[in-house]
Parts: structure tokens; sequence; C-alpha cells
């Protein structure tokens, strides 16, 4: 285990290496909580005219629990369960921080579950819409790469949230769509 976290913390390093003063400022913005309301407000705009009502209701009800859950496995379960500390909180000397850095603990990184369950969320909603997928896909990846870049998470932090955030939307979907199919007397 302290190999991994050893790797984990010199891969963060040589992530968190790369600075500008244009990028800092990009990804200081762009990390930030409040950025997400555009993209958030274009995809629920984007889920209410392309279904019915009824539907897109129930598709917004799905996604933000599952956002929601997502939130709680990271921040309420999983950062005071293993307490590992932010990068910096714990080498600041050897890195750069780019504003705050937040609370305590790091493990798993909520912003990569939050926004890799929106990605997984509407990506299921949207099946089979490319445009949707790919531009939610690198929007979230930049996310993840902004806790880096900004140095308070470890990558792993990172992969960790990601993997919620992308499995908790499609166990919703799942079961929404095997409830259905029951209702409707297939198996």
């Amino acid at each position: 285990m302290e190999t991994l976290l050893e790797l984990d913390k010199e891969v963060f390093l040589w992530l968190n290496s790369f600075h500008s003063p244009f990028w800092d400022t990009f990804f200081l913005i762009y990390t930030n909580s409040k950025s997400w309301i555009p993209v958030i407000l274009i995809m629920v705009f984007l889920l209410f005219k392309s279904f019915p009502w009824r539907q897109a209701l129930t598709y917004f009800v799905l996604i933000a629990a599952a956002v929601g859950l997502c939130d709680f496995i990271a921040s309420g379960i999983l950062k005071p369960g293993f307490e590992r500390l932010r990068p910096c909180h714990d080498f600041l000397q050897e890195m750069t921080l780019v504003g705050n850095c937040g609370g305590m603990y790091g493990f798993a990184s909520s912003h990569a579950a939050n926004s890799f369950g929106l990605f997984s969320g509407f990506s299921s909603a949207f099946k089979g819409n490319k445009y949707v997928f790919w531009l939610l896909l690198v929007w979230a990846i930049l996310m993840g790469y902004s806790r880096i870049y900004v140095g308070v998470h470890h990558p792993g932090d990172v992969v960790v949230g990601t993997l919620i955030g992308i499995v908790v939307p499609k166990v919703f979907f799942y079961a929404y769509e095997r409830i259905g199919r029951r209702k409707n007397g297939q198996s």
C-alpha cells in the first residue's frame, strides 16, 4: 500500500508541476462549483426539451439522486473513513497550490464523483447522443484534472471519485429500466 501511495504522490507532483498564470486562472475558475451552473442549466433545459415532461422529470430526479449519492459516498463516507490528507495539507512545500486548500481530507474527490455523476447520468438519459457524451466527458475529465492542477487531490482521489460518478448513475438508470420493463410485462 505504501508503494501505491508513493506512486500516487509522484504522479501528483508531475501533473501538478505544469503551471502558468493563464492556466492558474483558468483552472481556478473552472474548478469552482459555481462554474457548473451553466452546464447543469443547459443540460436540464435539453432534458425537458428532448423528452416528454414526465420522462424528463423522472430523468432529472434520477440524475439528481444519483449525484447526491455520489457526493455522499465521496464526502460523507470515504473522506471521514480514510482520512487521507489532501496534498496541500500533507506536502505543500513540494507542490503548487492555486487558491485555497479546502477541507483536511481528499479521498475520494467529490468534484470528480459529482462531475462524472452528471456525465454518466445525462449520458444515460441521452443514450446514443454522441455530442452530449463527448462534451460532458471532456468537461468531467477537465474537472478531475483541475483538482490535481490546483493542488487539492491526488490522482487516486480523482480516479476513485470518477469510478463512483460513473457507476452510481448507471445503477440508478439500470434499476429504473428494469422496473419499467417489469411494469410493461417484459423480463
